[in-house]
């Protein structure tokens, strides 16, 4: 586990948006329209007029590497060996790491209106985004100083670049129809970050000399976090604060046209992040000597954080969130419906396209997804989910065959998978209460018919110019 923490601390292999749920798009699910703003979750004469998830499960959680360091990572996770025995290294080999996760711990949703059939939702996310680039030697240093040549000084063979940021979302959605065809929804969002970290190594060196039992290394960049220390990291710097605030906006749109078409597009998470609670800050400048190497690898791996963590300034910081335009489109032939998704992120590298694929029977369905992310990482998901107008159930993966490789490796305690690393699990319930909301003819009591206000709030925004 220390060696994993440096390792971590070394080249910020953390996170970033992998995959999306993609099979979800276009369902009028709960977690639909949380995600899309724009989507409707109520069905008139069916759906009643509350949902929420009841803190149940709520999440999903994606990770990959991808690389010639996928067989020493997946040693590590399945095995809990860290090996680079067999890692080639001088040929300048760059490896990229992803992780995210999605949790909505909390979710609450109203039918407001059956004028421009409106909809309020409430919810509390825990989001965490990154990436990271690293080489073969950003492992291998840590292992051991002998897979290195001696005697010769090696350049640029640490250079890497990557970043991690976890934060709480708390958002208000709002949706209505602008006509039969057209419907507006936009989410508002207010911030407060857990945790950041980011850093870049554009110019590293290495000299080992054997002999006297020293090596000597050298690395410039830039290095910013907001945890001075990965043990201090715990249970208590999860909980909502406050101290590292932030907003963030959501925009969508989605439209049906007379043959069955539907167009979906959104601008996701356009945000920052005002990093501000004991933020730390390092320029790196470091030509650091470390000696007795050997059978001293613990020390080495201890003076190379060092490098990272010690002579820092406290320094506040504002970044972008992980913020992504989204284009949706599918249409429904009998039970079989197709759909293309394509998603890329404004500020940060990466992005999918992904084709679903959705078998239905009754409140019954099944998809099949493949996704092409654009860090070429090629995945296959499958989606299973029960949906009712007042009750949803659903669970599947972004990455089926990693996903299968890395349980078999956990559950068997041996090596499985071949290719990239992988793995990736979502569900979710949703549960609808209250009053069933009903069209005027079939109803004396409908949401919003009675309202003294029934304007549209779209509209409004439209009048102002």
């Amino acid at each position: 586990m220390k060696k994993l923490l440096l390792i971590a601390t070394f080249i910020s292999v953390y996170t970033t948006t992998l995959a999306q749920q993609y099979a979800l798009f276009g369902t009028q699910s709960m977690f639909d329209a949380f995600e899309n703003p724009s989507q409707k979750s109520f069905t008139l004469d069916s759906s009643r007029k509350f949902s929420s998830n009841f803190l149940l499960p709520y999440f999903n959680i994606n990770a990959a590497n991808s690389g010639s360091s996928d067989n020493v990572v997946r040693r590590f996770i399945q095995e809990g060996t860290f090996d680079t025995r067999n890692l080639p290294l001088g040929h300048g080999d760059i490896n990229r790491a992803f992780v995210n996760s999605n949790i909505y711990v909390a979710t609450f949703r109203i039918f407001q209106s059956y004028k421009y059939q409106k909809e309020l939702g409430f919810s509390w996310q825990i989001r965490t985004d990154g990436q990271a680039n690293y080489t073969n030697e950003n492992l291998a240093i840590f292992d051991s100083y002998t897979r290195f040549p001696q005697g010769v000084e090696l350049n640029g063979i640490f250079n890497a670049s990557g970043y991690q940021e976890s934060y709480h979302q708390f958002s208000f959605t709002y949706r209505e129809n602008w006509d039969k065809r057209l419907a507006f929804g936009l989410k508002l969002s207010i911030l407060t970050g857990i945790s950041y970290i980011d850093g870049n190594i554009n110019n590293s060196r290495l000299f080992i000399n054997g002999d006297d039992n020293y090596l000597r290394i050298g690395l410039n960049g830039d290095y910013r976090s907001t945890i001075t220390d990965t043990e201090k990291f715990n249970k208590n710097t999860v909980i909502p604060n406050f101290k590292n605030p932030g907003l963030s906006f959501g925009f969508g749109t989605n439209y049906k046209t007379k043959k069955g078409l539907f167009l979906m597009a959104n601008i996701k998470d356009l945000g920052f992040i005002w990093w501000r609670n004991n933020p730390q800050q390092n320029t790196l400048n470091a030509n650091k000597v470390i000696e007795n190497i050997d059978y001293n690898q613990d020390n080495t791996n201890q003076e190379i954080k060092d490098i990272f963590v010690l002579n820092n300034t406290s320094k506040k910081f504002l970044t972008p969130t992980n913020a992504k335009i989204d284009v949706y489109l599918s249409k429904q032939f009998g039970f079989y419906k197709p759909g293309l998704a394509i998603s890329k992120n404004l500020f940060y590298k990466g992005g999918d396209v992904a084709f679903v694929n959705t078998f239905n029977y009754d409140n019954l369905s099944a998809s099949v997804t493949p996704t092409y992310n654009f860090n070429k990482i090629f995945m296959l998901g499958l989606q299973g989910k029960y949906q009712t107008p007042n009750f949803e159930f659903f669970m599947g993966t972004e990455n089926l065959i990693g996903t299968g490789y890395f349980a078999n490796g956990l559950l068997n305690d041996r090596l499985s998978g071949t290719g990239h690393n992988g793995a990736s699990f979502y569900m979710g319930i949703g549960i609808k209460f209250g009053n069933v909301v009903n069209h005027p003819q079939f109803s004396d009591m409908i949401p919003g018919i009675n309202d003294k206000d029934n304007g549209s709030l779209f509209r409004w925004f439209k009048s102002l110019f």
